[in-house]
């Protein structure tokens, strides 16, 4: 099978489903989106001071199982996908609580850079945020499931616990923001 298909060279994409739309359809930008924050979790399941790549793995599993959801038309074609669940968002708070219980009190916005990895967590988390947002722009016309806006608003508190725990196993400091 060729990788090149050529129905898309006039700016159109394929649903699940067989509906036709637009590249720059809100459906399509918001999973491309989160296709690009998928990129950037495998960039962070291998910095050293992951504890549980295995997380990252399942972080990975469900994004490609909510861009599915969102990659498949609403009305037409539905075909049975897996499915989205509490316990991920439950898995994501009890990592962060595990970090936290590591972490001094945070008394002041900060900023990225106090290392690569640390920059990568906020690449990540912003990615994350944008990809929330196209999915709650979406889903002011079409139908998304409340769980899919949920996931994604706790893992972008996850990257950002992330960043600040990764500084701490460097033995590193956080940077405050200086207005």
């Amino acid at each position: 099978m060729k990788i090149y298909t050529k129905t898309g060279d006039k700016g159109e994409t394929s649903l699940i489903g067989g509906v036709r739309v637009k590249k720059s359809n809100h459906r399509i930008e918001a999973y491309g989106t989160l296709d690009e924050l998928n990129s950037w979790i495998g960039v962070l399941r291998n910095i050293e001071e992951i504890s549980n790549p295995q997380l990252f793995q399942k972080i990975q599993d469900v994004l490609f199982t909510i861009g599915s959801h969102l990659a498949s038309h609403p009305e037409k074609g539905r075909m049975k996908l897996p499915e989205i669940l509490d316990a991920d968002i439950e898995q994501l708070e009890k990592d962060i609580d595990r970090m936290e219980s590591e972490l001094p009190p945070l008394m002041t916005f900060v900023l990225p850079g106090s290392s690569l990895q640390n920059s990568y967590c906020h690449i990540a988390r912003t990615v994350c945020r944008r990809g929330e947002r196209c999915v709650v722009e979406l889903s002011i016309n079409e139908k998304v499931e409340e769980i899919i806006i949920r996931y994604l608003n706790r893992l972008s508190d996850h990257l950002f616990v992330l960043s600040r725990y990764i500084t701490l196993k460097q033995h590193g400091e956080d940077i405050p923001w200086k207005p």
